[in-house]
């Protein structure tokens, strides 16, 4: 397929670069960041889309994302595909989608799980919105990037698919590193910690596939000192477009606001934005979580 790829930093060059290998034509956009070997070149995001079947937006938010949809919608051919690939909140996947509609376009909203190394590796899952027909148009390219593609519904749904997702992940997450710091006071090895909750109750993927504690359980950012990953700024970004779409849908999500508010001093207080998420345990032990009440 003739594919034009707008956004090509950490997510989008590996994820180009998969479709490339998977025979594709590619020409890619973005104003920072190289294009990946095979991809062709563009003065900017409109020449990128020119053409093409299928358009691949990857960008850093809602914001950007307007703005490139306003400048490459004009420049797609009727019948072509808008497939945004960024996390962004549930109104602008729907207002982008509407105007790539109203354009003669179809439009996919469909955000991935799985971070840079499953972007490198096409093992991503993709959370799709749309209409069947546009998001079957796109599946062998998303196939092409990832291992599982979820159609969620129609326009936004990917979107809010993501955030409740990552709503979870960043809850258990940060209550796993809050249990693995309250064993080290309680003098309980980390070791045997994970030994008993990986095989009861208190199970969880934070817990058995991204353990934060070093030397525990499988090889994870943990290990390679908490480079990411998934960078802690980009989950408090995805928190915080949770406590958006609650807020905005008049719903109370009290734990989904407690780990918001966790990330946002580890991130805007601490300065671990570009440490993986899981640093949350190393932070905790370091004393950075104390309240004015001396507690953790």
């Amino acid at each position: 397929m003739k594919v034009g790829f707008v956004g090509l930093g950490n997510m989008g060059g590996p994820m180009a670069g998969c479709l490339v290998r998977a025979g594709h034509e590619v020409t890619g956009f973005d104003p920072v960041a190289a294009c990946p070997e095979g991809v062709r070149p563009a003065t900017g995001a409109a020449e990128a889309a020119a053409g093409a079947e299928v358009v691949i937006t990857m960008l850093p938010d809602g914001a950007v994302l307007r703005a490139v949809a306003a400048g490459v919608i004009p420049a797609m051919k009727p019948g072509a595909v808008l497939l945004d690939c960024s996390t962004v909140d549930v109104a602008t996947a729907r207002a982008v989608a509407a105007q790539a509609v109203a354009a003669g376009l179809r439009a996919v909203d469909a955000p991935v799980s799985g971070g840079i190394a499953a972007a490198a590796q096409g093992s991503l899952t993709f959370m799709a919105g749309g209409p069947a027909d546009a998001v079957e148009a796109v599946r062998p390219l998303l196939e092409a990037m990832g291992q599982r593609v979820v159609h969620c519904g129609d326009a936004g749904a990917g979107q809010a698919a993501k955030v409740c997702n990552n709503m979870i992940l960043g809850a258990t997450m940060a209550v796993t590193c809050e249990a693995f710091a309250l064993a080290d006071r309680l003098g309980l090895d980390r070791q045997a910690l994970y030994d008993v909750v990986s095989a009861a109750s208190g199970q969880s993927w934070s817990l058995t596939s991204y353990c934060p504690a070093p030397g525990v359980g499988p090889q994870t950012p943990a290990d390679r000192d908490y480079r990411p990953g998934f960078a802690a700024a980009l989950m408090l970004k995805d928190l915080r477009l949770s406590q958006q779409a609650a807020d905005a849908g008049g719903l109370a999500t009290p734990l989904g606001a407690a780990a918001t508010a966790v990330y946002a001093r580890l991130v805007e207080e601490a300065g671990l934005g570009d440490a993986d998420f899981s640093v949350l345990l190393k932070w905790l032990g370091d004393g950075g979580a104390a309240d004015p009440r001396g507690r953790t």
